[in-house]
């Protein structure tokens, strides 16, 4: 590990959360992507000459709004933040600096990136934070063929889990995804609002998408894509050197 870290290598911590995805898949569905997309993008950036380490995938994240169901664990604010700046903290003790946190839970997404902002100037190191569906939005889009992008125990991640724990997808249930649904805020008021929403008030099943359209071959397709275009991002070198803090304060 010592020798990783002199030489530079690139840390990816994934970050998920254990919870409810409908009556069709397992509640470790977002730490098993979080780790499969990380543990591919990891390879992929070997494959162009750079130094990486996966961290274990963190298991438990954000996950209040699907606590209506059955098989969700949740950690407060308090205790996530707390969670991730350990993790950080000790991974820069033993001399790495480029650090990754690569989110696999929506629930997560606003808390990474206000931890990024926080410990970034405390611990004197940039972290880079990415949603790997946002990250590889477009690559994401060309493959799904009834969905605009990833969902929740959707066509997506039901077709991720096909390609890599078929066993533990239970197809014979995936009719019972479709059930009673409300509009999303932006179909009744637009863009720019937020409002807190738990996942059992929009969809009865805790399923938001189309999970019939899943398919193994399409999760391959769609692991492949998201590795690549995330280990391009993260080998480019202007990603680390660029300027994220000013030395002296200007007058």
């Amino acid at each position: 590990m010592r020798e990783q870290a002199r030489a530079d290598a690139i840390v990816i911590v994934p970050v998920a959360s254990l919870e409810q995805h409908g009556p069709h898949l397992p509640v470790e569905v977002d730490s098993i992507l979080g780790e499969t997309v990380a543990a591919r993008t990891a390879q992929k950036v070997l494959g162009k000459g750079q130094p990486v380490l996966v961290l274990p995938v963190i298991w438990t994240g954000l996950s209040e709004h699907h606590m209506s169901f059955g098989g969700t664990i949740t950690l407060d604010n308090a205790a996530f933040f707390a969670l991730i700046e350990g993790v950080v903290r000790s991974v820069l003790r033993h001399g790495f600096r480029r650090i990754v946190l690569l989110n696999a839970h929506g629930g997560n997404e606003n808390a990474l990136r206000t931890i990024v902002d926080d410990l970034t100037p405390k611990l004197g190191v940039p972290i880079v934070q990415f949603t790997y569906w946002y990250a590889a939005a477009a690559a994401i889009a060309d493959i799904l063929e009834t969905q605009g992008g990833l969902s929740h125990a959707c066509e997506a991640e039901t077709s991720m889990m096909m390609a890599v724990h078929p066993d533990l997808v239970a197809t014979d249930r995936i009719p019972l995804a479709k059930s009673n649904t409300t509009p999303d805020l932006i179909d009744v008021v637009g863009g720019g609002i937020h409002m807190w929403r738990s996942v059992g008030s929009r969809s009865s099943s805790g399923v938001l998408g189309n999970p019939h359209a899943a398919t193994a071959a399409k999760g391959e397709a769609l692991f492949d894509a998201i590795s690549t275009k995330l280990a391009d991002k993260l080998c480019n070198r202007d990603l680390w050197e660029l300027p994220w803090t000013a030395e002296t304060i200007q007058d």
